[in-house]
């Protein structure tokens, strides 16, 4: 689209049908360039020109009274702010209103309202000409013209679609060019303006080639030769791990029947603002509400602040520095204002509450006794409620994440007063506060350290079980293996005793998968590979991935699957995993035939991990129990009693047989299964929530905690060896390398130390880490998700290598694995929450194949040979086959 478009260019008072009988307002000063069209329309054409002092037109209702009932003003050229500030009401029944004496409307120098607002501005029978009207200064103002069809305007149907820009005027070329310079007919691009007629000198510009074309800065989309605009280049920016045209957010905004007006600014380049002059007293939850259900969650704005009117500048613009101004005294305002006392206190943090959950339209009080996670409160959701309640205290509230967690709403409350009112006595009572307890679970345990009689003797050496098992983040441990591991499908680049962290899946026979297939392609997701090139490659997919089998498990499947492949017969494989239906399953790999299911005493979101036996499967539950079940049958063999939820998973050390996990209850505890007792209980100080790591060389046991500390632990003591204050929660579980332990933190950085506690590193993205690391077969590429949609890979020294972008946050932890189909070839498992399956290639992050569950995703994958196991939440676990060309 390089040349003139298709329609004979006409000069404004020719395309407006001026007369001498118009009356034009100068609604531009001097300064602005618009003025000039103003100014020469009437002066070529015979009109009236109005000029109307400042102090009028500061003034929206005096205004309109000049233009449209003293001076009856037929032609009127302005920006949207300058128009939106006479308000919806007086625009419907003074401007645009049946008897209205204006006859052309040409809006021009901002983003084009939405059709949908535009409508609603008109009164019943109004028949104003309405013009979208767009230029740049570098070419003499106007540029090209849309008139809106009438028969668009009184239309009922709902329309979604900017108004497009139309045709040039006066000669005018226009191009729209991609990101490389060349001119397209159809996709996106910036627009570029220009002429052999229509030159305009800038700055110290002397002289100007004829035909010189001007960027503008301005993003559109071309269909079907039609230009519609998307934004300005400052307007696009990067939230959440994706692109938001803010102007977006605007119109969306304003398209709601309680918002007279609004802006949307990008404070600090970190805060989505939307500023809203409301028709009433309006309820910001409910907008936030309204907004929910027609913008992405990334396009929802971190704050909505409630002015007067909108401030413009001298050009009629919204006048963004004096809006970045307001903000700013808001916040003051918002961190000087102190709370009236407790019950100000519990009143505000009921609001909150209900805020951030989504019950704001439920009138009733919030019950003493409710905890957030039950209550649909999530990670996320947690932090966005510390935050919230510390901006309210104006102070930092240490341990608050914790009690968010784990305790009911009322003991938020008493643990806020103790730093907030600290000198005074607690409204409420404390015997609420204290951490809850298991009473009634009947357990001879208590968490210390407690030799008991077993009721099943076992000697481990009579019955060896050689095995294989995987689990997530590419974790896979060889036990009592007598074989080479290439003939169990495996080749290992190193081996630490019976310990192999490594994932090197290699070819074994293939598997005839069912006819069932579930191809899915998202051409909209790139990698970004950072080669010495430097130019970011997108390649097709090489891969298919097809459901094997999928089990119901009653609920949903946050968990992720441990995978048991024995030695003697790998076609026993089976998968491990609970769910929070109370239930834990034993699953045929190969066929998806439930071996046996276990009703646990809650719901379960630890992932299981096999004793050194092999006999024995151990697992975490929110009732505080930590479950020892058979692996044959799924009896219980063993519980054993922690003071708090068990989200933790185990790990166990192949040196010795000890389990090791951690607990809600703020302790770490190393369990000896066999001689059924606490071998030790390490207080950490804040709940544990991920799962500890542990290095053979040198031989230490990390654990992560919610207060933001990394503790490295001697295994056989329990004696803290370091520890490490990360600042941010820590939801993530650490990883081992052979030199480094590397963990993310929900401050968006991930963090790297040596075993003896010095922090090497630090990679920053631009959200928090909940996802784990996972390592390369040589250990010398680091793979992780961030709630930025980005899956990243970085080397062992901190710099990145490449990062793809996803459809949503990535929670989940990656696996990595050879390619079943080709033995050379490197691969990556990982899944975003919105129930993608992503698989890359893992030395330069290029897209091999996309599968969508039907349901969020918080479970991480495992690969063995072509299969991939994972839990979704729509209650099921899947296995899936991974199809290379070959088979397809």
């Amino acid at each position: 689209m390089g040349s003139d478009l298709p329609l004979t260019p006409r000069p404004s008072e020719v395309l407006f049908e001026i007369t001498q009988d118009d009356v034009l307002f100068l609604a531009s000063p001097l300064t602005f360039d618009p003025s000039v069209v103003e100014i020469f329309v009437a002066l070529s054409s015979g009109a009236s020109l109005l000029i109307v002092p400042t102090s009028v037109k500061v003034i929206p209702s005096k205004l309109a009274a000049v233009l449209f009932s003293h001076h009856r003003v037929t032609v009127l050229q302005a920006t949207p702010t300058l128009l939106r500030r006479f308000g919806s009401q007086l625009i419907k029944s003074t401007v645009l209103s049946t008897s209205t004496s204006l006859r052309v409307l040409a809006l021009g120098g901002e983003a084009f309202p939405s059709l949908t607002v535009l409508k609603s501005w008109r009164g019943v029978g109004n028949k104003t000409q309405i013009f979208n009207i767009y230029g740049i200064t570098e070419v003499s103002s106007w540029a090209t013209f849309y008139r809106i069809p009438e028969k668009t305007l009184n239309s009922t149907l709902k329309c979604e679609l900017p108004v497009q820009l139309g045709f040039p005027l006066l000669g005018t070329v226009v191009e729209v060019r991609d990101t490389d310079g060349f001119a397209i007919q159809e996709g996106d691009g910036q627009v570029f303006l220009g002429g052999r007629n229509r030159v305009c000198f800038l700055d110290d510009e002397v002289t100007v080639p004829l035909g010189t074309m001007r960027a503008t800065g301005d993003f559109v989309t071309v269909k079907d030769g039609e230009i519609f605009f998307l934004g300005r280049k400052d307007s696009q920016i990067k939230r959440h791990g994706k692109r938001l045209n803010i102007e977006l957010v605007q119109q969306v905004a304003e398209g709601l029947q309680e918002v007279e007006s609004c802006a949307v600014t990008w404070y600090n380049q970190e805060k989505l603002i939307l500023f809203m002059v409301s028709k009433n007293d309006l309820v910001k939850d409910y907008i936030f509400e309204e907004l929910q259900k027609h913008l992405p969650s990334h396009a929802i704005p971190d704050e909505l602040v409630l002015i007067d009117s909108l401030p413009f500048t001298s050009h009629g613009k919204i006048d963004v520095s004096e809006l970045n101004k307001i903000y700013l005294n808001y916040i003051n305002l918002k961190s000087e204002c102190k709370l009236n006392g407790k019950e100000e206190l519990w009143e505000k943090l009921q609001h909150l509450w209900k805020s951030i959950l989504s019950l704001s339209e439920d009138p009733l009080r919030i019950p003493d006794e409710s905890l957030f996670l039950n209550s649909g409160g999530d990670s996320l959701k947690s932090i966005r409620l510390l935050n919230e309640i510390e901006k309210l205290v104006g102070t930092s509230v240490p341990g608050l994440l914790e009690i968010i967690l784990n305790s009911s709403i009322l003991e938020i409350y008493n643990h806020i007063v103790q730093t907030v009112f600290p000198d005074e006595d607690l409204t409420f009572s404390k015997n609420y506060a204290t951490k809850r307890k298991f009473s009634d679970i009947n357990q001879e345990t208590s968490g210390k350290s407690l030799h008991q009689n077993s009721v099943m003797p076992l000697n481990c050496d009579k019955k060896i079980n050689a095995f294989i098992a995987l689990s997530r983040g590419g974790q896979i441990l060889s036990v009592n293996t007598t074989r080479p591991l290439t003939k169990l499908g495996h080749c290992p680049s190193a081996c630490s005793s019976d310990l192999i962290s490594q994932t090197n899946t290699q070819n074994v026979e293939s598997l005839n998968p069912p006819a069932l297939s579930g191809k899915s392609k998202d051409p909209s997701c790139v990698a970004e590979f950072f080669s010495e090139e430097g130019t970011p490659v997108i390649e097709a997919e090489k891969m298919e991935l097809c459901v094997r089998w999928m089990s119901d498990t009653g609920k949903c499947v946050d968990a992720s699957p441990l995978v048991v492949i024995p030695a003697v017969d790998k076609s026993s494989a089976t998968v491990y995993i609970g769910s929070h239906s109370h239930r834990m399953m034993a699953v045929d790999l190969y066929s998806g035939k439930v071996k046996w299911e276990q009703i646990l005493g809650d719901r379960v979101e630890s992932s299981a991990c096999v004793s050194k036996c092999g006999n024995f499967i151990v697992v975490g539950c929110y009732n505080g129990l930590v479950y020892v079940l058979k692996s044959s049958s799924g009896e219980k063999y063993w519980t054993f009693t922690t003071e708090d939820a068990v989200k933790s998973s185990a790990t166990m050390d192949p040196t010795t047989g000890l389990l090791y996990i951690g607990s809600h209850d703020q302790h770490a505890y190393a369990l000896d299964i066999y001689k059924k007792k606490c071998v030790w209980k390490l207080k950490c100080g804040a709940t544990v929530f991920s799962s500890p790591c542990l290095s053979l060389t040198p031989h230490h046991l990390y654990f992560a905690t919610l207060g933001g500390l990394l503790l490295a632990v001697n295994p056989a003591t329990g004696n803290r060896i370091w520890k490490h204050s990360c600042g941010k929660p820590l939801f993530s579980s650490p990883r081992c390398c052979l030199q480094y332990i590397c963990i993310g933190c929900v401050d968006g950085n991930l963090l790297c130390f040596t075993h003896f506690g010095e922090q090497v590193w630090q990679f920053c993205t631009s959200e928090p880490i909940f996802s784990s690391p996972c390592t390369s077969a040589s250990e010398q590429e680091i793979f992780f998700g961030s709630h930025d949609c980005f899956i990243y890979c970085c080397n062992t020294k901190g710099h990145l290598q490449w990062k793809f972008e996803t459809t949503s946050r990535v929670y989940s932890t990656p696996f990595n694995f050879h390619n079943y189909n080709r033995s050379d070839e490197m691969l990556l498992a990982a899944a975003s929450t919105d129930g993608k399956l992503w698989i890359l290639e893992s030395k330069s992050g290029q897209l091999q194949s996309v599968y969508r569950l039907p349901g969020e995703v918080f479970s991480s994958p495992v690969v063995w040979e072509s299969m991939l196991i994972i839990g979704c939440r729509n209650n099921y676990v899947y296995c899936l086959d991974l199809l290379g060309g070959n088979q397809k």
